[in-house]
């Protein structure tokens, strides 16, 4: 059974859709990414779903009850801003109790809460200080254990590393899942970050237009992209695709290397190269190929010539190929060979 059911769910403004027929469903304990460009429509839905935006059309449920006109402070789910939306004149302390005291829970149970997640959070020694004399990593602590210690079973997420560096969103990420599965919240979780996503999420719903575009696991939604947009979005360099007739050809450019004979790959290629941008660890290599741009990974640093040229290949296994027109995945693995032999 899902703990949390969207039906449907459709937001028009002065007759624009922003968010068209989402429907999906998150199991207790599950935790969700909702990733896509900015303006698909992510935070829109998870307006709706914390009640504070009301859908034009769909039903949202929470554990089997209709909660799409519930009041947000009665629909038993804590949110956690990009903001962090911490009270400045406030304490640690008294920003995580805020709710708690709002919603008139005893004394007692307020003090073993606090003493609970200040340990869950790692916020003892700043119990006393106000949001101004926190770091921005230490401010989201206390946003999250503001959203913890409210005992809530589903928890929302706005992009709420966004505001951090590369270091600490590293840390928080690791942090943020660890707390997710030591207390068994259901969350769902916006950001347009794919690292965030697929290093998080048990599942990844891609969003483009304010429709669904593919809801997978991270797995798969790598390695068996459901459409070119999919494809073009997921991966760091994304996907190339290659216009071949009234197909597009994806390959990543991880699985590209300098020509090697092998009776298993494509015949080698020949490009002139466009770009290097050196990664340290690797080098990302862009090279022309018949008018279109290709990028491959060499391992090490290169320093590859403007208009050197070389000759790649992959194997074919790992090809993807999508149709021209719709952007969707195809199956008929016979393309695959007709696209090659248009390369020759």
């Amino acid at each position: 059974m899902s703990y949390l059911r969207v039906e449907g769910l459709s937001k028009y403004y002065d007759g624009v859709s922003a968010v068209e027929d989402i429907t999906f469903e998150a199991n207790k304990g599950e935790f969700v990414a909702l990733l896509g460009p900015s303006g698909c429509g992510k935070s829109t839905t998870l307006m709706m779903l914390a009640g504070l935006e009301d859908p034009s059309r769909g039903k949202v449920y929470f554990a089997d009850q209709d909660m799409t006109h519930t009041a947000p402070g009665k629909r038993g789910l804590s949110m956690v801003f990009q903001s962090y939306a911490l009270f400045p004149h406030l304490n640690v302390r008294e920003n995580i109790l805020f709710g708690l005291k709002a919603r008139k829970v005893p004394t007692n149970e307020q003090t073993n809460r606090l003493e609970n997640v200040l340990e869950l959070v790692d916020l003892k020694d700043h119990i006393d200080k106000k949001p101004g004399q926190l770091s921005g990593g230490q401010c989201q602590r206390v946003a999250l254990a503001r959203a913890i210690v409210s005992q809530a079973p589903i928890c929302l997420m706005d992009e709420p590393l966004s505001n951090l560096d590369a270091r600490l969103r590293n840390e928080m990420r690791t942090e943020i899942r660890a707390l997710q599965k030591k207390l068994d919240l259901t969350v769902i979780y916006v950001t347009h970050d794919q690292i965030e996503a697929m290093s998080m999420a048990d599942r990844v719903i891609l969003l483009n237009n304010g429709r669904i575009e593919q809801n997978d696991t991270p797995d798969r939604l790598y390695n068996f992209p459901e459409s070119a947009f999919s494809a073009g979005f997921i991966g760091h360099p994304p996907m190339n695709l290659i216009q071949q007739r009234e197909t597009l050809l994806g390959i990543r450019p991880e699985d590209i290397s300098l020509s090697l004979s092998s009776s298993q790959s494509v015949d080698g290629l020949s490009t002139t190269v466009i770009d290097c941008d050196y990664h340290g660890a690797n080098t990302l290599i862009a090279v022309d190929f018949r008018g279109q741009t290709l990028r491959f990974i060499q391992q090490g640093h290169h320093t590859h010539r403007f208009g050197t040229p070389l000759t790649i290949t992959w194997d074919r296994e790992r090809e993807h190929h999508f149709c021209l027109n719709t952007g969707r995945r195809l199956t008929n693995h016979s393309l695959s060979h007709s696209i090659i032999e248009g390369f020759s």
